[in-house]
């Protein structure tokens, strides 16, 4: 069964954003089929195949979503994230600022889909190596 030493593990291993695809790989072995992860204070909800969830705890003091989504803008900083250039904690804040409430890695489809406040989806990527 998924456990939360085997995720931190795998996460331990991403330094920066550069990392995300590999981190993802490692998922899939270890069995966790999407993810959802929350902006305002970071924690995970990681799912299986049986749909047994693992969460993980808060890693930041909460943080306010804006109310409306600046997509522009947030893909400049994702870009910049995705080259190494911010670190995890960073591109929490910008997601915040720009309105990004959550995102949820589908892992099969290889993708990662950015939600607003309003629970619409606005962005989604495929997961590829961004270096």
């Amino acid at each position: 069964m998924l456990t939360l030493d085997q995720i931190e593990t795998a996460q331990n291993k991403a330094q920066t954003g550069a990392d995300f695809p590999s981190f993802v790989h490692e998922l899939q072995l270890l069995g966790v089929k999407y993810y959802e992860t929350f902006v305002f204070d970071g924690h995970t909800v990681y799912f299986d195949a049986e749909d047994r969830e693992v969460t993980s705890p808060a890693k930041y003091a909460p943080l306010e979503i804006a109310s409306e989504a600046n997509i522009d803008q947030f893909r400049i900083e994702l870009t910049a994230h995705q080259q190494g250039k911010s670190d995890y904690q960073t591109f929490c804040q910008d997601a915040a600022r720009y309105g990004v409430e959550k995102w949820m890695v589908i892992i099969d489809k290889m993708t990662c889909t950015y939600y607003d406040k309003n629970g619409e989806e606005v962005l989604v990527e495929s997961i590829t190596d961004h270096t």
